[in-house]
């Protein structure tokens, strides 16, 4: 793993990494800050960072499934989504680990090679059946304590990009996909 700003990931968190096909991500402290914004009229907002979305491009480009599973309906989430052209989101799952169990039977992939990354206490459930839980910094420490790995930066901040350039790296792909912009 050549890509030095992941030469402390531990070995067998490299491992789990290295045997992912399906990332999936919540979407409230995971891929934004988890606050909560609404306008005057009642409609919701959400902030997404970019540096996220390019992640998320990363990891389809090189042959890593991305999906959401939130708990929350939210027409902000469906754009995003649909911007970056993720085919596979599910909101409104209040049993995030059923909805990825589906997912997982859907695409013919085993839980070990999935990573979740999420924040709180519902996020647990399918945490536990991926076979590389992620935590972003800003977890619960309930749910952190349960993570495989954990990332330095928060939710909506980039902690989705860390989580995929990690990935990339244990699979031996940061380097191409760094060097395709160059």
């Amino acid at each position: 793993m050549a890509y030095t700003h992941y030469t402390e990931i531990p070995a067998d968190v490299a491992e789990r990494a290295a045997r992912v096909r399906l990332v999936v991500f919540d979407v409230d402290g995971t891929l934004t800050d988890g606050r909560l914004w609404y306008g005057e009229d009642g409609r919701e907002t959400k902030v997404f960072h970019v540096h996220d979305g390019l992640g998320l491009k990363a990891l389809e480009r090189n042959g890593v499934k991305v999906a959401i599973i939130t708990a929350r309906i939210s027409h902000p989430v469906s754009l995003r989504a649909e911007e970056l052209g993720i085919a596979h989101v599910y909101q409104g799952q209040k049993d995030k680990r059923a909805c990825l169990t589906g997912l997982l039977d859907a695409l013919g992939l085993a839980p070990e090679q999935s990573a979740f990354v999420g924040d709180d206490l519902p996020d647990l459930p399918a945490m536990g059946l991926a076979g590389l839980a992620v935590a972003t910094a800003n977890a619960h420490p309930w749910v952190a304590e349960r993570a495989h790995w954990r990332t330095r930066l928060i939710g909506g901040y980039g902690a989705a990009r860390e989580v995929a350039d990690m990935i990339l790296a244990a699979q031996g792909k940061a380097e191409a996909e760094r060097d395709r912009w160059l």
